[in-house]
């Protein structure tokens, strides 16, 4: 098989069961956490790691921007959450999509870059960029095969200006669809409230391997609360009403 098909079929794989990857990473990340609890190679000042703590957070808010910037000017069918097929019912050209091509995966990568500073690990941190860089290479490659076969000159004259991963403004074109606060509390609700229980389980993991209240009152724990109530609210919402609903969103 030529290089070409074995990276399309690499990535069509790893496209269906890319949500395998953060479980995984998680796991490594809580390994290398508790590494740096037990070795107490940290940073010793609890003020300090608080105001770490924080930094990580805001690193994972960069990343559900992007994502929710990107969704929210986005029509229906393109720019989701689908596992098991490639789906684009049209080609997004605007807005972010004139600055990047893959911002969804741009966003992902700030949110789980946050996690993975949580470890205080250098290596670790470029361990995973590296991974990540690697894994969802293929995944790009296989995304961009089907838009290729898809949309033909339409991709690729658009592919020629607009960078795979790191954004540029120089060809920045205003988004065609207004912004929908209503998809992106449909499709962002998840990641949202994921990101305070994954915060909340590396709290609960340092209490236990220092000994303390796994439940010891803090902000972590207020606002993976907070998060999951809306979270609740918006799923309760999204299933027994059609508030949420828009015509093509």
């Amino acid at each position: 098989m030529a290089l070409q098909e074995e990276l399309e079929k690499q990535g069509n794989y790893l496209f269906r069961y890319r949500g395998i990857l953060p479980l995984i990473f998680l796991v490594a990340g809580l390994g290398a956490f508790v590494q740096m609890v037990m070795t107490e190679s940290g940073f010793a000042d609890p003020e300090m790691v608080k105001i770490y703590w924080f930094i990580c957070l805001f690193v994972c808010f960069i990343g559900l921007g992007i994502r929710v910037y990107t969704v929210g000017h986005t029509p229906k069918n393109t720019s989701g959450r689908n596992t098991e097929t490639q789906l684009a019912d049209e080609l997004n050209t605007t807005g972010i999509y004139s600055t990047v091509r893959h911002p969804l995966y741009l966003g992902n990568f700030f949110m789980w870059l946050g996690v993975a500073m949580l470890t205080q690990n250098v290596w670790f941190i470029l361990l995973f960029i590296f991974l990540y860089w690697v894994y969802y290479e293929r995944i790009m490659f296989a995304e961009e095969q089907f838009l290729r076969g898809k949309f033909g000159t339409i991709y690729t004259d658009w592919a020629k200006k607009t960078p795979a991963f790191l954004p540029s403004l120089k060809n920045r074109i205003a988004p065609k669809m207004p912004f929908s606060w209503k998809k992106v509390l449909k499709k962002e609700k998840n990641g949202f409230f994921a990101i305070f229980v994954v915060f909340f389980l590396f709290q609960c993991t340092e209490n236990i391997v220092r000994k303390v209240d796994i439940l010891l009152i803090n902000w972590v724990l207020y606002a993976t609360v907070i998060s999951g109530a809306i979270y609740l609210v918006l799923k309760m919402i999204k299933r027994f009403t059609r508030i949420l609903d828009e015509e093509n969103r």
